[in-house]
């Protein structure tokens, strides 16, 4: 006589968390990768300072007038110097935040001499980044580099006007996809981004040269510490923001191209 099958036991008694991390999918591999979500990783420019930190945390542990200072310096490295994942806008013609922090200006100013836009005034948005936000700079738009111009100058704070003029800075020249025009000849549609040293910063890292094809939110560059990053639009683009506003490096729009403008620039601006 056959006999009835037995109940599933599972069926009867399903996993619950008490039951152990591998049946409620707590793995060690799913445990690493929500820390890799949470915990944003580290700029390769800020590895030698976190190591050097924690080197001498671990050489002075004995001493904790040693190893607590250290620590906390090799925590607040590992904070400055964060590179978190972001995800940007798929909109075509969206220009976005290079930077993470506050805006500061929202005006019409003449771009950089160095950019080789001539003496006109383009709309500009400018970004202030304290020493508390994450210091990457982010690719505001996809084009391909036609300069990149470094500039050395003063340190005063770059929250104020006269930063863009007289701080040291790098200027990096992008033209936005338009197809596959080598003519190097400056256009309209030409943005520029400027990275601006501040009171503290003294180091302006850009990765960026001459004919990279860089994608929207691509990481750029890095300034250490405390900083601003000046986005000069075509003219007649409006902008997005307000003076205040807070910004996400490579999500937040700043404004949005109308049109693949490829005019010259016109002598004398």
């Amino acid at each position: 006589m056959a006999r009835r099958p037995r109940p599933d036991a599972s069926a009867q008694h399903p996993a619950t968390e008490s039951d152990g991390p591998i049946r409620s999918g707590l793995t060690p591999t799913h445990l690493v990768a929500l820390a890799r979500e949470t915990l944003p990783p580290i700029h390769p420019a800020g590895l030698p300072f976190v190591a050097a930190a924690s080197a001498v945390a671990v050489v002075g542990r004995r001493h904790r007038w040693i190893a607590v200072p250290a620590t906390a310096a090799a925590g607040a490295c590992a904070a400055f110097f964060r590179h978190p994942s972001r995800v940007p806008p798929t909109e075509p013609g969206v220009v976005v935040a290079p930077a993470d922090g506050i805006v500061s200006l929202v005006d019409d100013a003449v771009p950089p001499a160095e950019s080789g836009l001539g003496d006109q005034p383009r709309p500009r948005v400018s970004t202030f980044l304290s020493i508390f936000d994450v210091h990457v700079q982010r690719v505001p738009i996809s084009g391909r580099v036609l300069s990149v111009t470094h500039t050395p100058g003063s340190f005063v704070s770059a929250d104020l006007p006269e930063a863009s003029s007289a701080n040291e800075r790098t200027t990096m020249v992008v033209r936005p996809d338009v197809g596959d025009d080598p003519d190097p000849t400056p256009r309209d549609s030409d943005i520029v981004v400027v990275q601006i040293a501040g009171l503290l910063a003294r180091r302006i890292v850009c990765t960026a040269k001459v004919g990279d094809h860089l994608s929207i939110g691509d990481t750029y560059g890095l300034i250490r510490f405390g900083s601003r990053v000046d986005v000069y639009l075509p003219p007649g683009t409006k902008q997005q923001v307000l003076v205040g506003q807070r910004t996400v490096g490579a999500e937040t729009p700043l404004a949005t191209l109308s049109t693949s403008d490829t005019t010259r620039v016109r002598d004398g601006g």
